[in-house]
């Protein structure tokens, strides 16, 4: 396997240092329009390291990617940037005829009149439009393989395929204990990212009724995390696994919620109110003239970049999936989950907790990939895919996934522990 992996960041950086310690690629190309990234990443893992070459390339130009594939004779593209660039990337590797994973999905776009009642355009839409087209190419493009989506959507895999007979709800939960040193707002993921599924209309979808839509930071729950890290109250917000999901799993409900607390939903509802969450250029008046600026890529500018937050963080921080349902006639509920503290994942990679969480699910997919223990072509969410190799892999890569058997409560039909 020859990868073209797109982007550099605290992600990318980090699929480097998992992916070096595997022996299943024969090469990975590392890109990003900042070449200076790009060669830092591919520097760290040692002049031994010989599987690794750095390029410069802008995510958006889909010719460039092309050439880029063609080029290094590359047959899979890792996308590791933010969802603006999923579309350009994912056309790139459907015309050069090579497999495709990112880890997040085609941006979606509220309805126009009925934005907290209505979907409009879906996380994932524009893609999944296009598997009819990768059907016929014979490739694979896996989607949202990352912890969430991703290891989550593995996870309502394995609860449907052993664990469970019917299935009432299954509910992501993420939550952590991550603290900061010296940062009063720091976000540990994307910021760009984050103001998108934040503040966008969540998703939520029911049996007989499909999909629909809330307010941001609806439907508050406190939710009882797993290894200390103890109840967080957590909230609807807009995630690719609700839509991923109900495609090939039978469930009553699904819902995605986050652990963010009252100071982040403060702080991101104020930049919503502000229009700093705005993607689209405003005219400033400089020195120099006026110039075009993005609020949102501001905001980003102002603030740590996550990749770099490692040193001065500290706790762990929890991605699951909380299912309820039957089996063998009586109630169940469990909840499978991936716990990864700063301080281990700092000591053996360098990187912090929340990126290598997230790195090191789409290596994993790349083993199964290359060995041929998952196959397929089209577009397909990681549910679609046997569950078993990963979550054994994932063991393997020495940070395994764990399972708490929950005491059902009588009577309940939404909600979650805790």
């Amino acid at each position: 396997m020859r990868v073209l992996m797109v982007g550099a960041g605290g992600v990318g950086t980090a699929i480097t240092r998992i992916a070096a310690r595997r022996s299943f690629f024969e090469h990975m190309v590392v890109a990003d329009h900042d070449r200076s990234r790009a060669e830092s990443a591919v520097a760290r893992l040692g002049k031994d390291e010989r599987r690794f070459t750095a390029a410069r390339l802008d995510a958006s130009d889909a010719a460039g990617v092309r050439a880029a594939l063609a080029e290094h004779g590359c047959d899979l593209l890792l996308n590791a940037t933010d969802p603006r660039f999923v579309l350009p990337l994912f056309d790139a590797a459907l015309r050069h005829r090579a497999h495709y994973v990112d880890m997040a999905m085609s941006l979606s776009r509220p309805h126009p009149s009925r934005p907290y009642e209505e979907c409009g355009v879906k996380l994932g839409d524009a893609q999944f439009e296009r598997a009819a087209e990768w059907e016929a190419a014979g490739r694979l493009a896996l989607v949202g393989m990352g912890v969430e989506p991703g290891l989550s959507d593995v996870f309502a895999r394995y609860a449907a395929d052993e664990l469970f007979d019917e299935i009432e709800e299954i509910g992501i939960r993420d939550g952590a204990d991550l603290v900061v040193d010296g940062h009063g707002f720091a976000p540990s993921f994307s910021i760009w990212t984050t103001i998108e599924e934040c503040l966008n209309p969540p998703v939520v979808y029911e049996e007989g009724r499909g999909w629909f839509t809330t307010p941001p930071f609806s439907e508050p729950e406190v939710f009882d995390f797993p290894e200390g890290i103890g109840p967080v109250e957590c909230v609807n917000v807009e995630h690719e696994e609700v839509l991923l999901i109900p495609r090939w799993l039978k469930a009553g409900r699904v819902t995605f919620k986050y652990g963010l607390g009252d100071e982040f939903i403060g702080v991101l509802r104020t930049l919503h109110q502000l229009g700093l969450d705005r993607t689209d250029p405003v005219t400033v008046n400089g020195g120099a003239g006026e110039v075009a600026v993005s609020p949102r890529d501001v905001v980003a500018a102002c603030l740590p970049d996550p990749a770099g937050l490692g040193d001065r963080m500290h706790g762990r921080t929890c991605a699951g999936t909380w299912v309820r349902g039957t089996k063998d006639g009586g109630p169940r509920e469990v909840y499978l989950y991936h716990v990864v503290d700063n301080q281990w994942s700092m000591r053996e990679y360098g990187s912090q907790a929340v990126v290598w969480q997230t790195a090191i699910n789409p290596v994993a997919a790349l083993e199964l990939i290359a060995s041929g223990a998952w196959h397929g072509s089209g577009v397909l969410g990681p549910e679609a895919l046997p569950p078993r190799p990963f979550l054994d892999l994932l063991t393997e890569y020495g940070s395994p996934w764990s399972m708490r058997e929950e005491v059902p409560a009588p009577g309940r039909k939404t909600g979650a522990p805790g």
